[in-house]
């Protein structure tokens, strides 16, 4: 079994369609509550620009990583946070990882939301899998809170 880190690339049509969801995004309109994130690279400086699904649970946001400990995962640890933008509207946010223990009822409730659209990278846990099963995915998608700056 490898160490490393899960993580699932997107087909090249997942990529092609994060593009066109991210330009919806980006000229204002949003499918069901995705945004565009920008986050600054880690090694680039650049802003990467990637299409998210925030989640609101508890009167919090956060922004879950159902792919794994993708690039964008490693630059929002470096960074602390980043921007969602819809059209015009930006929203700057700073963001903390939560340990894996505080992570059930956010996964459960994003599953139950989003899982239509991403249930097929997380290996069979569902909305309506075991708190143990999804305890046990957990260590695999990271989870930020984030916290819109006024």
């Amino acid at each position: 079994m490898s160490s490393s880190p899960y993580y699932l690339k997107g087909s090249p049509l997942n990529v092609r369609l994060n593009g066109v969801i991210g330009w919806l995004a980006r000229h204002g309109f949003s499918l069901a509550g995705t945004a565009e994130m920008s986050v600054r690279g880690r090694k680039s400086g650049q802003l990467q620009r990637i299409p998210v699904n925030p989640h609101t649970y508890d009167g919090g946001q956060y922004l879950v990583s159902a792919r794994g400990h993708s690039q964008w995962v490693r630059n929002m640890r470096a960074a602390g946070g980043g921007e969602l933008r819809v059209g015009r509207k930006v929203r700057e946010f700073t963001a903390v990882e939560l340990p894996d223990a505080e992570k059930l009822p956010i996964l459960r409730t994003y599953l139950e939301k989003w899982g239509w659209e991403v249930n097929q990278y997380f290996q069979g846990v569902t909305a309506k899998s075991s708190d143990e099963e999804i305890v046990a995915a957990a260590p695999d998608h990271p989870v930020f809170r984030i916290t819109v700056r006024k």
